[in-house]
């Protein structure tokens, strides 16, 4: 762990906050804390966050809300906490675009230990492939920024990629037209054994056709491979 890694805590309930902020200092982090959207957005301009631990159920913006929001312009990690621990609504927050989901309620040490987890991932592939990879990537209609993490198709609006969605796409180009099983991706992505009910790639797929397909029901860049997984079918240019 880097000490001096960042946590903003945003949740409405002031003793969770101050009871969250007090554990991760223990643990050896600086935490910063955030009632409402507005806070967290006046405290996300003023000090460099690595990881953002959000509430899902607030009054006014909730949790899906905010992450949604913050997807279009940022890709901060998120850790996403709530009371409604269905398999339905941890779906729905990895699909806006959280990098991890804790019903409440939880044991302290395991966020703490999800928090390195998620730190790790999210510096570990971008950092190396910052070293060797081009700076940008063209394939189908679309330009990958490989150092912004960004996609573009003509003049359209930008589209700022999560950390696991940059690395399942990257995955995918880096392997195109090849049909890559969901055990690899999730191995290369997550660092760790498809567990049964595990639907992390295929959450990161779903993402990943809402932003790229023309009809997300019937993709035709990023197919599945019936028995196996998926594939990018795509020819693939790299800028120099």
């Amino acid at each position: 762990m880097n000490k001096s890694d960042h946590i903003l805590i945003v949740d409405d309930d002031e003793e969770i906050r101050q009871l969250l902020s007090d554990y991760l200092q223990s643990a050896g982090y600086r935490t910063w804390v955030a009632a409402d959207g507005k806070a967290m957005r006046d405290m996300l301009d003023k000090v460099q966050i690595d990881l953002i631990v959000l509430d899902l159920m607030m009054p006014g913006e909730d949790g899906l809300s905010l992450c949604r929001d913050l997807r279009t312009r940022s890709d901060i990690p998120v850790i996403m906490l709530t009371a409604r621990g269905s398999p339905l609504d941890r779906i729905v927050g990895l699909e806006v675009g959280a990098d991890d989901y804790m019903p409440k309620p939880f044991e302290p040490r395991e966020l703490v230990a999800r928090i390195k987890v998620v730190l790790k991932r999210a510096r570990s592939y971008p950092l190396q492939a910052a070293r060797n990879a081009p700076g940008f990537i063209r394939f189908a209609e679309w330009r990958l920024d490989t150092q912004a993490r960004q996609l573009q198709r003509g003049d359209e609006p930008v589209i700022t990629l999560g950390s696991s969605d940059y690395l399942v796409l990257r995955t995918l180009i880096d392997h195109a037209n090849r049909a890559l099983t969901r055990d690899y991706l999730l191995n290369n992505v997550y660092s760790k054994e498809s567990l049964p009910f595990d639907r992390s790639i295929d959450v990161c797929i779903s993402r990943l056709r809402q932003h790229l397909e023309p009809d997300p029901r019937h993709p035709t860049v990023i197919r599945t491979v019936r028995n196996t997984g998926y594939m990018l079918t795509a020819d693939v240019v790299i800028e120099e």
